[in-house]
């Protein structure tokens, strides 16, 4: 249960604590945690690609980006 598979010579899944698996880059940092084998790797594997073409970037400097905050109020 606590064997790490290397995927496409780029990052690790492993199956943790309450048959969640986990995915880690080859410097041990955490990536994404999903109920199934197959989709940590495709998470992962998306999540690589858009990091890699560095789309974080982009999303932070568009001009029209919406920003939403809000609170709740109520009373107990």
């Amino acid at each position: 249960m606590n064997e790490k598979n290397l995927i496409d010579d780029c990052f690790y899944i492993q199956q943790k604590k309450y048959g969640l698996w986990y995915s880690t880059d080859k410097d041990g940092n955490g990536l994404i945690t999903s109920l199934t084998e197959e989709q940590c790797i495709s998470a992962t594997r998306f999540y690589l690609k858009f990091r890699q073409e560095n789309q974080f970037e982009s999303q932070n400097n568009q001009e029209n980006v919406s920003k939403y905050s809000g609170s709740v109020d109520y009373k107990l």
